[in-house]
């Protein structure tokens, strides 16, 4: 149980301080100093968390990374469902803590989004936002297979590499999608954007789930056959 707790944490922490900042410094292309001070909140924040919770439960805080994993054979198909399970009550309590802080500090999101993704930016066309999410987590994925790989030669330094790694996807994807790369971190703010009247969100949840997994698949798949002919 102790590795899906450090989910739960992990996933907890990413959206209160990544989903946190986006509400409060805005993360469209225009405000340039709020775009790469989310990037960068949603990036150190996987630092931070690789290095506390990383030598429990692997520091996956994101469904698409467990699938990943549970591809190139790194878990057990319960395992997986444990840490998914995890992730996404992680995502919605660290989404309803936001939601209790703004209500006691009187501040309002004005998206009424809680830093969910959305569709707006690609013109609402599901198919461009499938494929930004695709692309930036098949990235990501990839990253990740490749420096925990048993031969990989990091050191300490993997968690670094990996959190830049998600802020890199996230200066190309915040004016796209709001970049998720991660179902959980998009599941927890629209379901509590959806309680507090905003329907937008939850509509298009399902582009911010099948695109982080199919790119997730894609980068397993190809990672396995990339060190396969390695070897």
């Amino acid at each position: 149980m102790k590795k899906y707790l450090a989910e739960f944490i992990g996933t907890f922490t990413l959206v209160l301080i990544g989903c946190g900042t986006a509400m409060l410094v805005g993360c469209d292309a225009a405000n340039g100093c709020g775009y790469i001070l989310t990037a960068f909140a949603f990036g150190l924040t996987i630092v931070g968390m690789a290095y506390c919770v990383g030598n429990i439960s692997g520091c996956h805080i994101n469904p698409a990374v467990s699938l990943g994993v549970l591809m190139s054979g790194g878990m057990t198909v319960s395992d997986f469902l444990g840490y998914v399970i995890s992730q996404c009550l992680g995502a919605l309590a660290g989404s309803g803590v936001l939601a209790l802080i703004w209500s006691l500090a009187g501040k309002t999101d004005m998206t009424g989004g809680f830093g969910s993704n959305g569709l707006s930016n690609v013109g609402d066309n599901a198919f461009a936002g499938l494929l930004v999410e695709i692309l930036l987590t098949f990235i990501f994925v990839l990253t990740i297979l490749g420096v925990t790989s048993k031969k990989a030669n990091h050191g300490s330094f993997g968690g670094v590499v990996i959190g830049f790694t998600l802020v890199l996807v996230h200066i190309l994807g915040i004016s796209l999608t709001g970049t998720s790369v991660n179902p959980a971190r998009s599941f927890g703010p629209a379901l509590v954007a959806a309680f507090g009247g905003n329907t937008v969100p939850i509509a298009q949840l399902w582009v911010f789930i099948v695109g982080p997994l199919a790119g997730a698949a894609l980068a397993a798949v190809c990672y396995k056959f990339l060190e396969s002919e390695k070897q």
